[in-house]
């Protein structure tokens, strides 16, 4: 049975993947926020599919040393109970903030956690998605296209603007795909970027100000619900051969921006590594 880390597992998007993979036959990972949370999901998985092989991990993924520590008990799971074979891993946690706030590290929210927390997350399970060939999904947005890092001042400490910040936040998931596969598709390892499209999920009300409330709970009428983009996922990991697209949306392959290219992708590699404290091309 093939084994499948998830982030952000536990509600939206996240947890529609794990009840899209569960039917699949697929062995459960999921990372979540806190236990409770993680406790809800799995009695809300089991609930449906008692004979799925689940299990979740809970920490901040805003934290790097929590990253750390939820990669460490991944890895040690997925020795004792899953031959060292992981299968996929999708980098699907994210969060948007009203204002400027900085993490633990220092570093500022949204691309924290919506690039920083999957690039050192992968970087921690890379040795068993080599060994099981495996494929990389990470959780971006139409919203990455029209945007160019801001290389100069990459955490907006100057003119903070939630929604540029966001939008920077996806590009940066798109450029780590683009590193993966020009680093790791030689060694059997296939990443792509996932546009969900507009789905009805509390991202834009968790820890925001009264305008992005407002705002989000408008665009979310118009929006999908969870189960209809959790199915671009299984797609991408049901697929017998990997496909050879970096992006996809519920539609199938996309264009995406003339800004994911080399060039880029490698500036945004160096700079996650020095950012997480990672040796060049090495661990955390």
């Amino acid at each position: 049975m093939k084994a499948v880390v998830i982030t952000g597992a536990t509600s939206g998007i996240g947890f529609a993947v794990c009840r899209e993979l569960a039917a699949s036959n697929y062995s459960i990972i999921g990372v979540g926020r806190s236990e409770e949370n993680c406790k809800n999901a799995l009695k809300r998985l089991r609930q449906e599919f008692p004979n799925a092989p689940a299990v979740f991990f809970f920490g901040d993924l805003s934290r790097q040393t929590e990253v750390i520590r939820v990669g460490n008990e991944i890895r040690s799971y997925i020795d004792e109970k899953c031959d060292s074979q992981l299968y996929g891993l999708i980098n699907n946690a994210g969060c948007v903030r009203s204002y400027y706030m900085t993490t633990e590290d220092g570093y500022e929210y949204q691309f924290a956690v919506n690039h920083l927390a999957g690039f050192l997350l992968t970087n921690l399970l890379i040795d068993y998605l080599i060994q099981s060939q495996g494929r990389i999904l990470i959780t971006s947005s139409a919203s990455h296209k029209g945007m160019k890092m801001r290389w100069k001042d990459m955490m907006f400490k100057r003119g903070y603007n939630p929604l540029l910040v966001y939008k920077q936040s996806k590009l940066a998931n798109m450029l780590f795909a683009y590193g993966l596969n020009d680093r790791f598709a030689d060694r059997g390892i296939s990443a792509y970027g996932v546009d969900p499209g507009l789905v009805k999920t509390d991202i834009g009300l968790k820890n925001t100000g009264l305008l992005v409330k407002l705002v989000w709970k408008f665009r979310q009428k118009k929006g999908v619900t969870a189960d209809v983009p959790a199915k671009i996922y299984a797609f991408l990991l049901n697929q017998a051969e990997p496909l050879k697209g970096l992006y996809y949306s519920k539609s199938g392959e996309a264009a995406y921006s003339r800004q994911v290219n080399k060039e880029n992708a490698d500036r945004l590699w160096a700079l996650s590594e020095q950012l997480c404290g990672m040796n060049q091309g090495g661990s955390a």
